[in-house]
């Protein structure tokens, strides 16, 4: 049988075949992000810009091949929407891109954002031409807000930033999904390779990942397993899976069945 072939994934006029985005900190040495980069076969790459050395030589920029792997500049670290505007601006000042992981964050102990001050900040970067992808809770009013201020993707949480805790609300992930008509791509939380196909098997367009691959035992097999899973969850939604039943339902069932004795 043929397999149907699936459509790409489409934000800010781009389009990307690997639903998997993964990230460029806490990999115990250069040699091995660039492996687990290769091994996850993802195109996009996210890198925290308050955070680089931007001088030249030792640069995370020089191990990056920006012809290969499309920059996703992100606003981490930041508390207030002045702040992550601010930092928007020297990503695109730098020449590293208009598109822009937009994170403002609300609480230092859970890393969760400020939802009303990122809802402002992506008006302001849409207007100035970024193509915005904000990092949200998962709350469905919050991502019909950001479509509306002119996010090009929403990217609600899976759970914690770094906690590895899976999907922990499936059920606001599905409604977030039928809020907005933009790209749902789970950000953080993701453990492991079950947690990633869990969120495409809900229907997400894709999932963004950093800790679950760089601070695995081994962070290239993960990476490895990662993309199968983002790849496995995509199939089987698109596949149909059956209907959840209380009980038992026959797999053989003997209705019609010719009499054998």
């Amino acid at each position: 049988m043929t397999e149907r072939r699936d459509t790409p994934l489409k934000f800010g006029g781009k389009e990307f075949t690997s639903r998997l985005i993964i990230g460029s900190s806490k990999y115990p040495d250069p040699a091995t992000m660039q492996k687990a980069w290769e091994a996850s076969g993802a195109e996009i790459i996210t890198v925290a810009i308050r955070r680089m050395n931007l001088a030249t030589g030792g640069s995370l920029l020089d191990y990056i091949d920006l012809s290969r792997y499309t920059l996703l500049p992100n606003t981490a670290g930041c508390y207030t929407g002045e702040e992550a505007v601010k930092t928007s601006f020297i990503a695109r000042e730098m020449g590293l891109s208009d598109m822009i992981k937009l994170e403002v964050i609300g609480d230092e102990k859970t890393l969760f954002p400020d939802t009303a001050a990122l809802v402002e900040a992506t008006k302001i970067l849409v207007k100035e031409g970024f193509i915005v992808l904000p990092y949200t809770n998962d709350d469905p009013i919050v991502a019909k807000k950001l479509e509306d201020a002119g996010a090009a993707a929403v990217m609600p949480l899976g759970a914690p930033i770094g906690s590895g805790a899976g999907i922990r609300n499936p059920y606001n992930i599905r409604i977030i999904q039928e809020t907005v008509r933009v790209p749902v791509i789970v950000d953080a939380g993701v453990g492991t390779a079950s947690d990633a196909a869990v969120a495409m098997e809900l229907g997400c367009d894709g999932v963004l990942m950093n800790t679950g691959i760089a601070m695995a035992k081994d962070p290239v097999a993960m990476a490895t397993a990662m993309r199968h899973a983002v790849e496995a969850g995509r199939l089987a939604y698109r596949a149909g899976r059956i209907p959840k039943k209380l009980y038992a339902s026959a797999s053989t069932p003997l209705e019609g069945m010719p009499e054998l004795l």
